[in-house]
């Protein structure tokens, strides 16, 4: 029997935040942002469909630069959901000079299928831009606070948590770049880490393709769970 693939990736553009970012086009606009969608749909011998899809903001003012962001997704094979995960956080930053600056932090993590489904994290610490040239930027922060989490049986926990952070970005084109963000966020009972690869290119204006790989891992999970998780994804992306 033949089979049949159809893979249809588009942006996600909420109508009215569109026209704000048309408005706020200016050279000298405090916002900035993306927002991407990714979907690909499959039928014939199996159904399975998935979809990704986050937003990102940001809104500087002096010395302060304030971020939302926030990511979801989901996946499905014959009808039956294999991945489901969201997420969101805030991040505000006060710059001390131009390379050292100072952040708070509040993120939260939730993933049906991971040991660890749901995690609320709220951290305070300090930040440097190690470099930054036409080429590279690297950043990398270090931090505590405390974390929330629920496991796949059930059992809550609260711990003080140390968290370091880096952001490496590689603009190899005028139209292309690689990043690598990297968290570490160290417990007693728990160390969360996660990894994210993505590489970007222009197709026009400031619509962007994206591809992106992402390695989450929690060092102590419950029995018959896997403590790593992966995600691959192809988006398009809107800059702004």
């Amino acid at each position: 029997m033949s089979s049949r693939m159809v893979a249809a990736i588009a942006l996600l553009v909420f109508g009215a935040s569109a026209h704000a970012q048309e408005e706020a086009a200016a050279e000298n606009s405090p916002w900035s942002g993306k927002a991407a969608l990714g979907y690909l749909a499959t039928s014939g011998n199996t159904e399975n469909t998935s979809l990704n899809t986050n937003f990102e903001v940001s809104y500087s003012s002096g010395n302060w630069i304030h971020t939302l962001k926030a990511f979801a997704i989901n996946a499905s094979e014959s009808d039956e959901t294999t991945a489901e995960g969201y997420g969101a956080g805030w991040k505000s930053e006060r710059n001390l000079s131009e390379v050292n600056f100072l952040f708070g932090e509040l993120d939260w993590r939730k993933d049906r299928f991971s040991g660890v489904p749901e995690q609320f994290s709220q951290t305070v610490g300090y930040g440097r831009r190690i470099f930054k040239t036409p080429a590279h930027l690297l950043n990398a922060e270090i931090g505590a606070g405390a974390r929330q989490s629920e496991d796949s049986l059930g059992n809550t926990d609260s711990e003080f948590v140390v968290r370091g952070a880096g952001h490496y970005k590689w603009t190899f084109t005028e139209t292309a770049n690689f990043t690598f963000d990297l968290l570490v966020e160290y417990g007693d009972s728990n160390t969360y880490t996660q990894s994210d690869f993505a590489l970007r290119a222009r197709l026009i204006g400031n619509l962007n393709m994206v591809a992106s790989y992402t390695i989450k891992n929690n060092s102590e999970v419950p029995a018959g769970t896997e403590d790593t998780d992966t995600f691959t994804a192809l988006s398009l992306e809107y800059a702004f």
